[in-house]
């Protein structure tokens, strides 16, 4: 089928065709009716003929010709343009008596047909004769008109009513692409405003003339605009944080590396020199994996979340950190996880989540210290409680827990203040609770997180 490019050419080809099929069907429905109509009123026409001639017949005496016969009266005359096509014949007795200039002499229909109208081929021609009997048994009366001047009237009326209605379709269709045209507008003038923006022009598109039908794609533009927007402040914001935290450490390193160079003899000093080096490589690069971390996260793209067992995941994080524990002589346990607890969500984003929150647990914990992790069903949720016997935090540092960056002062411990937020930002993708508070058993923080279970 053709589909325009064009909007507007699309909208007016339907509406056109829309209009000519119902102008189409609108004459077929006149002329058949016209056609209708006429042939009754002509059909009434030669009935009234054929009763004045009967009449006639009936009240004027005729004289017997030599024969015996009554004679054959003088041919009618025409009187009208159409008289030629109408034709009557009077027959007495069988023998014609009288008849129009134009009607034959033999009868245009059978003597001895029943009364009513017949159509008869007569010369070429077709007739609609209308027969019937006299007023005395032996006349019969027969009344005749050729079918083409039915025609010929039939195209003059629908001449007449047609003709200015085909006159008038030019001007109903540049009616009609001046509406649609109008009509229109509102979506060239969102064109030319969208046309007109630069790519940092991002604030909601104003059309106060806009249709209802257009409220609809204003709405999703202008969403469309306010998640560009929060896309491009968090991306300024991340390049300003992390061109701003990576400044410390790759500025540790460099006077590091300085220190080594200038050692000279010194190997204890250059030794001491390159492992403070390599300890700022590895606070660099865990930096580095943190920021890419909450990069993706704050993209606002879903992972695909997939049942998973919690269970196997903590004893895994649990073990990753054990040589740590060891180091410090923290002590690990983990309860609950002898069983498979299901949940839907992304393994990838579970792992860095508890790697954050032990990773938390051991740093800010003192020696000796003890952190305790244990998942446990709840009614239709999964809990996970991580609780260790640190220090814990006061209020005001509870409060702004989660900040990016925000590290609590006075630890004696390096970070880069964004685990927090990570696991802030991972729980709420798996549309999970979180809560922190002190730690009723052990006294240091307590972390709950409750997800939703997998059948």
């Amino acid at each position: 089928m053709f589909h325009p490019r064009s909007l507007q050419a699309r909208l007016l080809a339907l509406v056109l065709a829309l209009v000519l099929g119902l102008w189409a069907l609108s004459s077929l429905s006149t002329g058949l009716d016209a056609r209708h109509e006429l042939d009754e009123l002509l059909d009434a026409h030669l009935a009234q003929a054929a009763a004045l001639l009967v009449a006639r017949q009936s009240g004027v005496p005729h004289e017997d010709g030599p024969s015996g016969h009554r004679e054959l009266r003088p041919e009618a005359p025409s009187l009208h343009r159409y008289a030629s096509k109408v034709a009557f014949q009077v027959f007495h007795e069988g023998q014609l008596v009288l008849r129009s200039a134009n009607a034959p002499t033999t009868p245009l229909l059978p003597l001895s047909d029943a009364a009513g109208f017949r159509n008869v081929q007569r010369e070429g021609r077709t007739w609609r004769v209308f027969a019937t009997q006299g007023a005395e048994g032996d006349i019969r009366v027969l009344v005749g008109e050729q079918l083409q001047s039915r025609a010929d009237i039939l195209r003059a009326v629908l001449r007449g009513m047609l003709w200015p209605l085909l006159l008038a379709l030019p001007l109903l269709a540049l009616g009609l692409w001046w509406g649609v045209h109008r009509g229109m507008s509102p979506l060239r003038e969102l064109g030319r405003q969208l046309r007109a923006r630069s790519a940092a022009e991002l604030q909601p598109l104003q059309l106060p003339a806009a249709p209802l039908e257009m409220q609809p794609l204003l709405e999703a533009l202008n969403t469309l605009f306010a998640r560009i927007q929060a896309l491009m402040e968090s991306e300024r914001r991340f390049t300003a944080d992390a061109a701003h935290e990576l400044r410390t450490p790759i500025a540790a390193i460099r006077t590091q590396a300085q220190v080594a160079l200038a050692a000279g003899e010194d190997e204890a000093t250059r030794t001491h020199a390159l492992q403070a080096t390599l300890a700022g490589c590895d606070r660099a690069s865990r930096l580095v994996e943190q920021l890419l971390t909450l990069a993706r996260l704050e993209t606002g793209r879903a992972p695909a979340l997939q049942p998973l067992d919690l269970s196997a995941l903590a004893r895994q994080s649990l073990a990753e950190q054990v040589p740590r524990a060891l180091q410090a002589r923290q002590q690990l346990a983990l309860d609950g996880a002898d069983t498979p607890h299901l949940v839907k969500g992304d393994g990838t984003l579970l792992a860095a989540l508890l790697r954050n929150l032990l990773d938390n647990a051991l740093r800010y914990s003192p020696k000796g210290a003890r952190i305790h992790l244990r998942l446990a069903r709840e009614g239709g949720e999964l809990l996970l409680c991580l609780e260790d016997s640190g220090p814990g935090l006061d209020d005001e540092a509870l409060a702004r827990l989660g900040e990016r960056f925000f590290r609590q002062l006075g630890t004696g411990q390096d970070g880069s203040g964004l685990g927090w937020s990570i696991v802030r930002r991972i729980a709420a993708v798996h549309g999970a609770r979180l809560a922190v508070d002190r730690s009723p058993a052990l006294g240091g923080l307590r972390v709950r997180l409750q997800l939703p279970t997998s059948p």
